[in-house]
């Protein structure tokens, strides 16, 4: 168990999907709204139109994700150019953070191309987390010195593993290693049965959550004889954060 920081409340960034979802988690009472699209591909950027009413109607912080595609974190020279547009336009938007993250081939941090990112939003006074890159890197300890370095302000993680209670030894590990250098937000399969745990093996202050439910569609015709998506069955669903599981993760998270 890591006391580190054990009489800190401990607070809930949401993974929004949409502008709906991130209502629901400051209503719920989220601290911070990570606003992405395509949560089954791991998320990428929103549209504009999702950036623009989202920091309209928010009053609670919002970082945007800069991820132009699913897949791995090695990108072109013209995915990093559109991803510093992208940072560009959250600075422009009123947005207060965004989170970023570039790999080398070989598995090690893009320090080079991370620093510019970096450096562009902090000079606007952006806030900087570094996202789930950092779980696939070649050695996360390095990792962690050189994100640490690039100034950002935390890193969300699962500790290398497919979900944050597999990885949680390694989170507890990275927390004592970071030494309040950067904050270490565990993300990944979080939610109200695990939260406690969670929080209580690790010693997180901060932690990441879809909190999503199914949502049926309105639809009263419905063409059963075509897939639209990866997913059958998805073109009459929507998957939306819901306040009840926003509001029982921090409960449960702070009940110990």
């Amino acid at each position: 168990m890591n006391n580190e920081h054990k009489n800190l409340p401990v607070s809930l960034e949401v993974c929004a999907n949409s502008v709906t979802s991130a209502l629901a988690a400051q209503a719920g009472g989220a601290v911070r709204v990570e606003l992405c699209e395509n949560l089954f591909e791991g998320g990428t950027t929103p549209s504009y139109g999702e950036i623009l009413m989202a920091r309209k109607l928010l009053h609670i912080k919002l970082y945007v994700l800069i991820r132009p595609r699913a897949g791995d974190f090695l990108y072109t020279d013209l995915e990093f150019n559109i991803m510093m547009a992208d940072i560009r336009y959250c600075i422009e938007a009123g947005c207060d953070g965004v989170v970023i993250g570039m790999l080398n081939a070989d598995g090690t941090i893009d320090k080079a191309r991370c620093s510019e990112m970096v450096s562009l939003a902090r000079q606007w006074g952006l806030g900087v987390t570094f996202h789930r890159a950092f779980d696939m890197c070649a050695d996360m300890d390095t990792a962690l010195e050189e994100i640490i370095e690039l100034g950002c302000e935390r890193i969300l993680t699962s500790g290398g593993k497919s979900t944050a209670m597999e990885g949680a030894y390694n989170i507890a590990r990275l927390i004592s290693k970071a030494a309040s250098r950067i904050k270490i937000m565990p993300g990944s399969g979080v939610n109200e049965k695990n939260a406690a745990d969670l929080v209580r093996f690790t010693g997180a202050t901060e932690i990441h959550s879809s909190a999503r439910v199914k949502v049926p569609s309105k639809m009263t015709y419905k063409n059963d004889h075509i897939i639209m998506g990866a997913n059958p069955g998805d073109e009459y669903s929507n998957d939306v954060t819901d306040i009840d599981r926003v509001k029982d993760i921090i409960q449960l998270a702070n009940s110990f």
